[in-house]
């Protein structure tokens, strides 16, 4: 097997190892040493490991070293890159969370590292409105030099790759299965498109492993963790877009949502986000660029963003990323960050409200717009 280390297949081993996660996994090998340290240690010194136990020792079994030997077959014959977390291809939004997984399947030419990521997400059953928004949207990004990022579901996030490859932009998949099981089935050809083109698919599963419930939260949050923005296009109140953005603002991403009517139930999500102050309303690419501080492609907008941060002193540019950073701040946060009294603090905060730069809220808050 060409350029597969005993590490890595251990590696894999561990990861496909009943209740041994990315955390867990990360503690057995940085006490053991390595991954094939950590099989070759008797269960009983494992089960000493703080979090570990007699239980989960157990499950430490030599069979899943043949199961990881199968799972480089497959990948070998399907052209599929198996990724540790210590590679330098490894996604690099992702390497630093404790919960990133210790192994990725890839396939494709899509860069895992790529200088801008925009993630869409929205419902799986979008109204004729939300699909012209988002293919919209997926034509406007082609400006600005992005990978766009998606579930490979139906709905939104179809339409967002489809768009995509239309367009020519590279984006990539990011699965809830293994890849032997392409979900929804009606997205083969889809999946072949990607592949075979800019695009790529992900996923950390093995792949025997079906579209299990369990794994789709687990793929959201590779989503967000990839994205340098999250788009939600249209979502009921609760879905799987809407758990996408809540990790999103877990990972001080930000996050954009496309705002509708209001007795309009897959609108509900994406007004929810806006109200709650969990997203920016977006009514165009040009105001993503804006507050991403991209460039649209689109002079007119580059003007007037340039413009306006030339006009912002070294102090008000310091809180505006910090209110950027962590989505709002209270006038005490600010007051101790900047060592400044609660008169002088305001003095700032209301020279950039006269900018339109951030806004209060109640509580003594303040947001960037």
């Amino acid at each position: 097997m060409k350029n597969i280390s005993e590490e890595l297949i251990h590696l894999m081993a561990l990861s496909m190892t009943p209740n041994v996660g990315p955390v867990l996994g990360r503690t057995l090998i940085n006490h053991c040493g390595t991954a094939a340290d950590v099989f070759k240690t008797q269960a009983k010194d494992l089960a000493r490991i703080q979090n570990v136990g007699e239980m989960r020792a157990r499950l430490i079994d030599p069979k899943y070293i043949d199961l990881a030997l199968e799972e480089i077959r497959y990948a070998e014959k399907n052209d599929i890159n198996i990724l540790d977390y210590r590679s330098p291809l490894y996604p690099k939004r992702l390497r630093h969370f404790d919960y990133s997984p210790m192994v990725l399947y890839h396939r494709g030419q899509a860069s895992l590292n790529p200088q801008r990521t925009v993630g869409i997400v929205g419902t799986r059953t979008p109204t004729e409105a939300g699909r012209l928004t988002t293919e919209r949207i997926v034509n406007d990004l082609a400006n600005i030099g992005v990978t766009i990022v998606s579930g490979l579901a139906h709905g939104v996030d179809g339409i967002a790759h489809k768009k995509s490859i239309e367009r020519g932009i590279p984006t990539l998949g990011i699965m809830g299965s293994g890849m032997a099981t392409i979900y929804p089935a009606e997205h083969k050809d889809l999946y072949k498109k990607m592949i075979q083109g800019d695009g790529g698919v992900l996923t950390e599963f093995a792949h025997k492993t079906g579209p299990d419930k369990v794994n789709f939260p687990l793929r959201n949050r590779i989503i967000a963790a990839l994205s340098d923005a999250i788009i939600v296009v249209e979502s009921k109140s609760k879905g799987g877009s809407i758990i996408t953005a809540e990790f999103a603002n877990e990972y001080n991403k930000d996050v954009f949502a496309i705002p509708g009517r209001i007795d309009d139930e897959y609108a509900q999500g994406c007004n929810g986000l806006i109200k709650k102050h969990k997203a920016s309303l977006m009514e165009s690419v040009e105001d993503l660029c804006y507050i991403m501080r991209w460039d649209s492609g689109k002079e007119g907008a580059k003007a007037v963003q340039t413009a306006l941060f030339a006009n912002l002193t070294e102090s008000e540019q310091l809180l505006f990323d910090l209110l950027r950073q962590e989505k709002g701040c209270t006038l005490d946060t600010l007051c101790y960050h900047f060592s400044k009294t609660p008169s002088e603090m305001s003095t700032m905060l209301l020279e950039m409200e006269f900018k339109g730069i951030v806004r209060s809220l109640p509580g003594k808050k303040y947001v960037v717009i």
